[in-house]
């Protein structure tokens, strides 16, 4: 069956925002004087953690932490770092091609819609996505299905019909667990093999053409 869609996580893989959000958190612990610990920092799930996070640098800080005045200062900082973000390398070409080769394009992420439509906007690219699936729309988070069977739905197609490209291990379990194939495109280190059940692995979008990303992807066996 020809595939008709392309479906994208947001958050490192159309744009680096992890990048952007672990450098925030880290400058916020080094403002206190201390060194963030990256255990557990990357959640297993799609869903947000971000007052875990606070809790976290509050008990390292003490009763002195003002948890307003820490959030004011991190999310000033990730703005401006967001603010001069591009889209992640080869993803624009890919983008290109599909417009050409009248592939349908969407996104499907755990994040609000108030976070990821601002920042595609900032890149230019909003316009590009017929479908914009988002976390505060469904029930459950990724390694649920529910945010793709959202965009399935919106776009009014079979999970045959789409490839899902996806960076994290709950991200790929919750594409294919909506049916469809999963590109991963790892945006962080991991251990070798974490992504061994994706239908094809890259290093990032520039490593392939979309043609031969989509006839890897969906090469039988």
């Amino acid at each position: 069956m020809r595939i008709r869609a392309l479906i994208f996580d947001f958050d490192g893989v159309l744009l680096d925002t992890e990048s952007t959000m672990l450098a925030a958190w880290r400058r916020e612990w080094e403002h206190h004087g201390l060194s963030l610990d990256l255990d557990g920092v990357w959640p297993d799930h799609g869903g947000d953690v971000t007052e875990e996070r606070y809790a976290r640098l509050a008990a390292a800080v003490g009763p002195s932490y003002d948890r307003d005045a820490s959030h004011a200062r991190r999310t000033a900082y990730r703005d401006e770092l967001n603010s001069r973000l591009e889209l992640c390398p080869g993803i624009a070409t890919w983008l290109d091609a599909a417009w050409t080769s009248g592939t349908r394009l969407a996104v499907a992420s755990s994040s609000g819609r108030a976070w990821v439509e601002p920042l595609l906007a900032n890149v230019g690219r909003l316009g590009d996505f017929e479908v914009v699936a988002c976390g505060d729309e469904v029930a459950a988070h990724k390694p649920a299905p529910d945010v793709y069977l959202l965009a399935l739905r919106r776009l009014g197609i079979e999970p045959s019909e789409a490839i899902a490209v996806e960076d994290s291990v709950h991200g790929v379990a919750a594409a294919q667990a909506a049916g469809l194939r999963c590109v991963a495109i790892p945006s962080r280190p991991l251990a070798p093999g974490s992504f061994s059940h994706a239908d094809l692995v890259l290093a990032s979008a520039g490593e392939l053409t979309l043609a031969d990303t989509i006839r890897a992807a969906t090469r039988p066996g």
